[in-house]
């Protein structure tokens, strides 16, 4: 009896060595198969998938074989390994072993969304509004509903976010990208503000990114950045409107065509320099980092006025009759490529036409949503001043 208790034991032990062999070895074989795939194909994982349901999703779709012993060498061996969602790319030759190792670094594709200096809003919305690589949530909210959702409500959006190049993966949310965009532009405008010239005209890092918005507005030649603020700053201690043509065009929202007149430089609009004294309420687009050094640091002289020469820069003066001869020689007498920005050197897939008429303010411009900035003393401009920057 004893004998044949000991011989049962030793066959189940034989039986058990040889089944765990056999475990061992289809799922060697399992780990080893090349994925059935003859070119790269992008696996999706979706937020909240399971290595389980992952498994056997391939196999349905006739990738690997075997899932049931890749779901046992995964609970044996990586109990407790979440996978990381997004996409992975699947090459034709690799193993079912070398995409765990890509689940395992969470080595997910990743795509580029670019931020550009110089948008409003509006168009910060609609470029997140195109990418299909970008999980929609903010369709349908209003300004004020999308600052809510990103934990800021109460904050009007204009300019709060960092014009950049912002990698992602697939499924991040518009909200997410907007938070990056968000966060960035605060630990930019600090950083600057650490380092500002002790006699700027402002009381808070939002002034300044007001000021930066002009700027940037202005100018796209990087040398004369410091040189416009100077202007402004210079103009605000003298009691004078700043007179910036993009503040009307702001101001005008979607009524703007692409022609400014002496009628709109006249109309009453929260954000019309040539109307109101000092800043306007909030900044009128994205700021780079150069801008708001601008505005932080404005360069030392004497002019208070500058005009467009049509090739991007502008000519500076320091008295109205220089200005108004060269509002004559460059305004009056216009070439016919006349530009009062540098053409871009590279136009980001996402940018708008260089031609497209700035869209409104915001679909949510209650008066109550406008940050209050303190009032300025203010006298007015001389009366036969050319505007700055025609457009």
């Amino acid at each position: 009896m004893r004998r044949k208790l000991l011989l049962l034991l030793e066959t189940g032990l034989v039986l058990a060595g040889l089944l765990m062999g056999a475990s061992a070895w289809k799922i060697h074989s399992a780990l080893e198969q090349p994925l059935n795939i003859t070119q790269e194909e992008l696996l999706d994982v979706p937020k909240g998938s399971t290595p389980t349901r992952t498994f056997l999703s391939l196999e349905t779709d006739g990738v690997i074989k075997d899932a049931f012993w890749l779901r046992v060498y995964w609970r044996f061996n990586l109990a407790g390994t979440p996978i990381h969602s997004g996409e992975y790319r699947m090459q034709p030759g690799m193993t079912v072993n070398g995409l765990i190792d890509l689940w395992k670094r969470g080595e997910v594709v990743q795509y580029s969304l670019t931020l550009v200096e110089g948008w409003n809003f509006h168009q910060v919305r609609a470029a997140l509004a195109k990418d299909d690589k970008v999980e929609q949530t903010l369709n349908g909210l209003s300004d004020s509903d999308v600052m809510a959702k990103i934990g800021h409500k109460g904050l009007f959006p204009e300019g709060r976010f960092f014009p950049d190049t912002y990698r992602f993966v697939r499924g991040m949310s518009d909200a997410e990208l907007l938070k990056k965009a968000f966060d960035r532009l605060d630990e930019v405008l600090a950083k600057e503000w650490e380092s500002r010239s002790a006699d700027v005209p402002y009381s808070e890092p939002y002034q300044a990114l007001i000021m930066a918005s002009l700027v940037e507005k202005e100018t796209g030649v990087p040398q004369e950045r410091g040189q416009i603020a100077g202007v402004f700053v210079r103009r605000m201690a003298l009691g004078m409107q700043l007179q910036t043509d993009p503040t009307v065009i702001y101001g005008l929202g979607d009524r703007y065509t692409g022609k400014l007149t002496r009628a709109h430089l006249k109309e009453p609009t929260p954000y019309n320099t040539y109307v109101i004294p000092g800043l306007p309420p909030t900044p009128i687009a994205m700021v780079g980092r150069e801008a708001i050094h601008a505005a932080l640091n404005p360069v030392d002289g004497t002019s208070l006025y500058f005009v467009a020469r049509g090739d991007g820069s502008h000519v500076f003066s320091d008295d109205l009759d220089a200005h108004n001869n060269a509002v004559r020689e460059y305004q009056l007498k216009r070439r016919a490529d006349y530009r009062s920005s540098p053409a871009p050197a590279t136009t980001p897939e996402t940018a708008p036409a260089a031609e497209e008429a700035i869209p409104a303010a915001s679909p949510d411009t209650a008066p109550e949503s406008l940050p209050q900035i303190a009032p300025q003393e203010s006298a007015p401009a001389p009366e036969a001043a050319a505007p700055q920057n025609t457009q």
